[in-house]
């Protein structure tokens, strides 16, 4: 990269780190706070309906009646059948299982088609005649665009050199270096830009795995099949502290401001009503309920006004809970909440607003209206307020639907999509269990008239009853009630089939027995597996496209902004990889190999990249391509040696046909003949005549005396 653009980025990160300086303790944010509060409450209230949403699922994946559901005198059932919760756990364990197939974050970096910055590919061949080499036409001593200046990020000679390994050497004195894809088969090729992206596909595993994004991923995917929203937020800075120790022993931490990633509840979410995206959404407000010691840690993250946080602290506790807060947590305490509410706040605010906070705005923003900020308010008090410092300004929140619903922010999730089957299971199983306990016990019928008044008219083994003396009749009767339960057991798994069809996995898939109808064949299996599969492959787009790479492109502009690394630096591309890991490692496994068979054909060989085939073979076996596969470097050496190997082998027999393998064993011809002795009269193995034995014998007789090289 070029100088300016390094400064421009030195710029930026002081920019990040100085803003705390911006900010002033005694600022005026009278209008602020209400301005937050207002949005909130907006936020609040148009998301009630799907609060409303979220409660009932939770309470079908939990087999909890909700306050609308009204039994009847003749219903003694409260019997909850939990298809919910294990549709719910299926949809998120494969998810999951796709999500992480490879062991990895699935995010990847690669370079654009036409990378800027960096340069795509480098060869120069090693085999090259002296005289072609001291070309000097070109004004780089390396060849690159002919500018004169230093190699671009990426591609500078050490880079090259480390990718050399042994034929470093070659290297030194070299002018014909070039641009482009090797024009000779001897040409060693180097991809700068690869190399790149390589490193800054590195740098953000890094940084999630320290973030234990995996984790927060594996929340997130849950609320999604749920709920039918998940949310995660980042990048974010935050000063993490490493355990350190002096030579004296005393424990002396160090601090280190890394980029974070975090799951973010759908309770705790409240993006701006009129949204139906996170590209649409002019604020996002996340609601935190905060100890006293967490909101101390708000202290060592940059730019939080560490007097505010006392003042604060020292007005006491404010938080309220929501109605839906004792739903989720199944009990409502008489006292209070010992907590502090906290409103964290990313969108855009009046640039008059900032202005009044005495936020210290750039030259080239006062002529905007309105800027993106992000604001922290916990009772009554800014304890945080800048310019949001990433560039470009965009809210660190990303949202993915399970099912995407285009007229709302919030998705649908497997809850709601049995929602109706949820509930006619639970009918008809409650019918069948109310039916057999009926049908079950004797229903006894007395005629009082008949009996001494006063008695008590309770059944249990031994029980007598006294008779009016003289009544005619019988005084006790036995009646039997109908059994139905078996109807309404054939209606619970006609709902129980709805259910799988509503949402989109069969029975089976989750240890479900008993499976009727298509389900019965290996052919129905397959073919439900695969509706099955069609589905997961939707939910695991719309984590690709609204989660994934979202995020991952917020860790790549962050190290792009902040990190001073030019190795990481260029033309690079974010991409999620989610989807890929859907298709059976098997089977493409066996599609790679197919397809490297076809490639081999010499017309279609120039046209294969065999590199990139070769590691996705390998990864589709779970085997980590940079310990099992060579570069193309390496490879070329590797090539080398086999030639010199091959050279190295026993030359074929003196004496034999030209094209001749004296190891040939295909039966095909080329191979030489092995002499034995024929068989005789009387000998095992002797099927001839005696005319056809003298001369075969003969023969052989002759051909044991012939040269070998004169077999024909």
């Amino acid at each position: 990269m070029a100088e300016d653009e390094n400064v421009m980025i030195e710029a930026d990160s002081i920019s990040l780190e100085d803003v705390e300086d911006s900010t002033t303790e005694d600022a005026d944010v009278s209008s602020i706070i209400p301005f937050i509060h207002e949005r909130f409450k907006r936020a609040e209230d148009y998301r009630y309906q799907d609060e409303q949403r979220w409660l009932k699922a939770y309470r079908n994946y939990r087999g909890l009646y909700g306050p609308d559901v009204q039994f009847t005198e003749s219903e003694k059932s409260r019997v909850f059948i939990k298809v919910t919760k294990t549709k719910t756990l299926a949809a998120y364990g494969q998810i999951v299982d796709v999500l992480f197939a490879n062991n990895k974050f699935p995010v990847s970096v690669e370079p654009t088609e036409l990378p800027e910055g960096v340069v795509a590919d480098v060869h120069f061949d090693p085999k090259e005649p002296e005289q072609l080499r001291g070309d000097t036409s070109l004004s780089s001593p390396y060849g690159f665009s002919g500018d004169g200046k230093d190699l671009p990020a990426g591609a500078t000679e050490k880079s090259l050199q480390e990718m050399l390994g042994p034929l470093t050497e070659k290297l030194e004195g070299i002018e014909g270096l070039k641009e482009g894809a090797g024009a000779t088969p001897t040409s060693v090729t180097f991809s700068p830009a690869m190399i790149a992206a390589k490193k800054m596909q590195k740098k953000i595993h890094d940084q999630l795995e320290e973030s234990s994004a995996s984790k927060h991923l594996r929340s997130t995917a849950f609320e999604m099949a749920l709920f039918g929203t998940g949310v995660m937020k980042g990048p974010f800075a935050v000063d993490k502290e490493y355990p350190n120790w002096d030579e004296d022993g005393e424990y002396d931490p160090q601090f280190k401001t890394m980029p974070q990633v975090s799951h973010v509840s759908v309770w705790n979410f409240y993006p701006d009503p009129d949204a139906n995206n996170m590209d649409e959404a002019q604020y996002v407000i996340e609601r935190h309920k905060m100890s006293r010691s967490q909101l101390r840690n708000l202290k060592k993250r940059p730019m939080f006004r560490d007097t505010v946080i006392d003042e604060v602290i020292q007005l006491g506790e404010n938080y309220t809970k929501e109605y839906w807060e004792d739903d989720l947590s199944d009990y409502a305490p008489e006292h209070g909440v010992e907590r502090f509410d906290v409103l964290e706040y990313w969108g855009m605010v009046d640039t008059e607003m900032l202005e009044e906070a005495e936020i210290n705005i750039p030259d080239e923003l006062k002529t905007f209206d309105e800027l993106q900020a992000n604001v922290w308010v916990c009772n009554g008090k800014l304890i945080r307020m800048v310019l949001n410092p990433f560039k470009p300004a965009k809210i660190p929140y990303h949202s993915a639907p399970y099912e995407l619903n285009p007229y709302s922010f919030f998705g649908v999730g497997i809850a709601e999509n049995m929602d109706d089957t949820q509930t006619l299971m639970n009918g008809f199983m409650r019918m069948a269990v109310d039916n057999a306990v009926l049908s079950g016990n004797l229903i006894v019928e007395v005629d009082e008239t008949n009996l001494v008044p006063g008695q008590d008219l309770s059944l249990y083994p031994g029980k007598v009853f006294r008779r009016q003396g003289g009544a005619p009749g019988q005084a006790i009767f036995g009646t039997k009630f109908p059994n139905v339960s078996s109807e309404n057991m054939m209606l619970f798994d006609k709902a129980r089939v709805l259910a799988d069809e509503s949402t989109g996995f069969p029975s089976f898939a989750h240890g479900q027995t008993g499976v009727s109808g298509v389900g019965r064949t290996a052919s129905g299996i397959s073919m439900l597996m695969g509706a099955a599969q069609g589905s997961t492959k939707t939910v695991i787009k719309n984590v690709d496209d609204y989660l994934l790479r979202p995020l991952g492109e917020g860790l790549f502009r962050f190290n792009m902004q902040f990190d001073f690394d030019p190795d990481i630096k260029g033309d690079l591309e974010v991409r999620a990889r989610g989807t890929e890991s859907l298709m059976a490692n098997e089977v493409r496994s066996q599609r790679l190999m197919q397809f490297l068979q076809v490639a081999s054909n010499p017309a279609l060989a120039p046209f294969a990249k065999f590199q990139y085939i070769i590691r996705e073979i390998a990864k589709s076996m779970e085997l980590d391509p940079d310990k099992v596969t060579n570069n193309m470097n390496e490879a070329a050496i590797q090539a080398e040696l086999m030639k010199g190997f091959q050279q190295e082998q026993p030359q074929e027999p003196e004496g034999a046909p030209a094209g001749a393998d004296a190891m040939d064993t295909s039966g095909a011809g080329g191979g030489n003949i092995g002499v034995g002795q024929a068989p005789v009269p009387g000998e095992q193995g002797f099927t001839g005549n005696e005319q056809g034995a003298n001369t075969q014998q003969a023969q052989a007789v002759g051909q044991q005396q012939q040269p070998v090289g004169s077999v024909q």
